[in-house]
């Protein structure tokens, strides 16, 4: 089981219901993401003035950062009204027709995880996103025959984690593709002063910057671990801010590096178990009883852009900063490793 404030966990109603009450409406309130969000708002500004809809947007990124957020207030700052779905709940054509026969004119259709849609609806979307029109198959055999249906103009804003499994005629389609970037620690402390603030949190900077430090770069993992910060200290209403935070940190397995209880659990199981490696992800998920996939696409990322773990065609390897970590010492023949 995955630990509770990674960014890859479904999130449960309560915890939707709290992001939402955090989420920015418009660009002017949106944290971070400058470059991205300078090209949104020059991108709804010139649609505005031309008085046409804007042009079909990518959000890319690792999840976490912003981009149903950033959707929500394209559709805000537009004045459109906002249809939102998901690329696994578009399992085939008829699903995507049924969605895109319903908008209204001007509306803006998110589709998050776009790049899990089923590529019969993702061939249907070619021809909707460039010349609104979509054709459907009625009959089978030679007695089938192709319908146009024309659609009113939308703009389409899609969300994925994984650029690189997108078709290229799809990716090709979007006006405007928007690279999300990790957050830097002092605009996930702007992030958390937000958060406190709407919330009633009385928590000074250097508490806010310690939550900040251990949030993976993340806002989605800053705003959480700032709930499990507020649950503590409704708890221990007596104890110190800033002890508080290091108290609620320290009991859901957050180290002061952002490391949470599977991150070690994978990283010790690498060094001690295997002697720092080379090791492949399936013996390491064996060895600790996780799924392989979840190691791969949870853990690794931010092993690797710490410099903790690197990948090799052997497997991966733990480098001399991840024995340091653990306050152990590196194998003689493993001294000079990175």
């Amino acid at each position: 089981m995955t630990s509770e404030l990674t960014s890859a966990e479904p999130l449960d109603p309560a915890e939707l219901d709290f992001e939402g009450a955090l989420r920015p409406s418009s660009l002017s309130e949106f944290v971070g993401q400058r470059r991205v969000v300078g090209q949104l708002d020059l991108l709804l500004r010139a649609a505005e003035m031309d008085s046409r809809t804007p042009d079909h947007i990518l959000l890319a990124g690792p999840p976490g950062l912003g981009k149903t957020t950033l959707a929500m207030i394209v559709a805000h700052d537009s004045g459109r009204a906002l249809r939102m779905s998901s690329g696994p709940a578009i399992s085939h054509a008829g699903d995507l027709a049924a969605l895109l026969s319903s908008l209204v004119p001007g509306e803006v259709l998110f589709i998050d995880e776009i790049h899990r849609m089923a590529r019969s609806a993702e061939e249907m979307l070619y021809l909707a996103m460039e010349d609104f029109r979509i054709d459907i198959m009625v009959g089978k055999g030679v007695g089938a025959s192709s319908i146009p249906l024309e659609l009113p103009p939308f703009t389409l804003v899609g969300a994925t984690t994984r650029t690189g499994l997108l078709a290229n005629p799809l990716r090709d389609r979007f006006g405007f593709t928007g690279h999300l970037e990790f957050y830097e620690t002092d605009e996930l402390l702007q992030v958390l002063t937000r958060s406190a603030s709407l919330l009633g949190l009385d928590i000074p900077q250097p508490a806010l910057a310690e939550i900040a430090g251990r949030s993976r770069g993340t806002p989605r993992i800053a705003n959480r671990l700032l709930r499990r910060v507020r649950d503590y200290m409704t708890v221990h209403p007596h104890e110190e801010a800033r002890t508080a935070v290091d108290s609620a940190l320290a009991l859901y397995d957050v180290d002061p590096r952002g490391l949470d209880r599977l991150d070690t659990s994978v990283l010790r199981a690498l060094v001690e178990r295997f002697g720092g490696g080379p090791v492949g992800v399936s013996s390491l998920a064996v060895s600790l009883g996780e799924d392989a996939e979840t190691i791969e696409a949870v853990v690794e990322p931010f092993l690797i852009r710490e410099g903790l773990m690197v990948r090799t065609p052997r497997g991966r390897v733990a480098t001399s900063e991840a024995w340091k970590h653990l306050n152990l010492t590196p194998p003689a023949a493993d001294q000079t490793l990175l």
